[in-house]
């Protein structure tokens, strides 16, 4: 157990620096696992690609923190425990809030138009019939 929890602790660190990394980058594609996952941001690839940008900076302190902890635990022999439970629970939070952040950005992004080029009621010329009402 003395090396299995810094292992595990060690590899959650580098997901979430390479999911941070190729956030940040830009190069992270939309997909059904890593990144920011929201209704907002998988709303097409711009979407997620702002979402997953703003988050990338988070992403990669949450993996810093989890090899900071992963090598705490490794090299001391006392609590391990206690150091990789710290460091987990750090890693998720601060990823988390990058995930928020990154929702949020991914929600302020304007609708994109239709297929057709014709967005809302212009196409049908409704707009003008209602405002007459």
């Amino acid at each position: 157990m003395n090396i299995v929890l810094p292992v595990v602790l060690g590899l959650i660190g580098v997901a979430f620096g390479a999911v941070g990394f190729l956030g940040v980058r830009g190069a992270l594609r939309r997909n059904r696992f890593f990144g920011v996952r929201t209704k907002a941001a998988l709303r097409d690839d711009e979407a997620f690609a702002l979402a997953n940008r703003v988050a990338g900076v988070p992403n990669l302190a949450a993996g810093a923190i989890a090899l900071v902890a992963a090598v705490a635990a490794a090299v001391n022999p006392g609590p391990v425990l206690l150091v990789a439970l710290i460091g987990f629970v750090g890693s998720v939070a601060v990823a988390s809030a990058g995930g928020v952040l990154g929702h949020r950005a991914a929600e302020a992004m304007p609708e994109p138009e239709p297929a057709g080029g014709c967005g809302g009621c212009a196409c049908a010329g409704a707009c003008g019939v209602l405002s007459r009402a």
